[in-house]
């Protein structure tokens, strides 16, 4: 089982990256049945991409980034290095999907996917909106295409 989680927060521009990409590959599955794949849009839900996590056997997640680097630069990491663990919070707003990796593993243990990738595409525009700009679209369009090609390669004979 692969399971594909699009984050972010359609209310702010490019951080809609990662739920749009999920949007559109929940029509393509709509489209063509794979009953092996998953795609769940969390949103800003970091408890929410544990569960939906759980039972797979692969995880990939995507989401937008603001380190700095160039609008629209895709990094493609490997779970482990981006999980965490989260600090004490009474807030749950506060427990992101790195956190998920980690704590899930945790919790889950066998029945957690080990297999975890991250597609993290950099935001340009975080403001107020509802608007990817151009790079990131074009950059969502790349992630999109490569993730299908995926599912198309997950799919049993």
């Amino acid at each position: 089982m692969l399971t594909i989680i699009g984050c972010g927060n359609l209310n702010r521009n490019d951080d809609a990256v990662g739920v749009i990409i999920a949007q559109r590959l929940q029509q393509y599955l709509a489209k063509n049945v794979h009953p092996q794949i998953r795609v769940f849009d969390c949103g800003t839900a970091g408890m929410e991409v544990m569960f939906q996590a759980r039972g797979s056997k692969k995880l990939i997640i995507v989401d937008a980034s603001c380190t700095g680097s160039q609008p629209g630069a895709i990094f493609k990491v490997p779970g482990d290095e981006l999980e965490g663990l989260p600090e004490p919070s009474y807030n749950l707003h506060d427990f992101r999907w790195d956190h998920a990796i980690a704590i899930g593993k945790k919790i889950f243990v066998d029945d957690f996917p080990q297999d975890v990738t991250v597609y993290l595409i950099e935001a340009e525009n975080l403001d107020f909106g509802l608007d990817l700009s151009p790079v990131v679209q074009h950059s969502a369009n790349l992630v999109c295409a490569e993730l299908i090609n995926i599912i198309q390669q997950n799919v049993s004979p």
